[in-house]
């Protein structure tokens, strides 16, 4: 996702598009769709599900968002997932958008919270 242009994750792009398809399919809702897209191109589209959404909350465009935030400031975030994923003794054939979910997920449910 940070070498990816905006374009890719924007409104109307081949992701979205996608991800309304596949929510449009019966007994797929928006978590389940976003995690397919998620597990089939792990380093373009990250996963955002009920948990991530109670953590970083409810941004117009979640991948937009995310994807600022990872090219921003000459990609320090992405370069600390990166680091996070090595200190850990994660693969490389971990995303770095996959490390953030887990980060993510652990931080959140560490300090309490009890999302709906």
């Amino acid at each position: 996702m940070v070498d990816a242009g905006a374009l890719v994750v924007a409104d109307g792009s081949p992701a979205e598009q996608a991800w309304s398809l596949l929510s449009e399919q019966y007994g797929v809702n928006w978590v389940i769709a976003g995690k397919i897209l998620a597990r089939k191109r792990p380093r373009l589209l990250p996963v955002y599900d009920r948990v991530v959404r109670c953590a970083v909350g409810r941004p117009s465009s979640f991948w937009l968002a995310l994807h600022v935030a990872l090219r921003e400031d000459d990609g320090a975030l992405h370069r600390q997932l990166l680091k996070l994923r090595q200190a850990a003794g994660v693969a490389e054939t971990v995303s770095a958008l996959q490390v953030c979910d887990v980060a993510v997920w652990m931080n959140h449910r560490a300090v309490g919270h009890a999302c709906p």
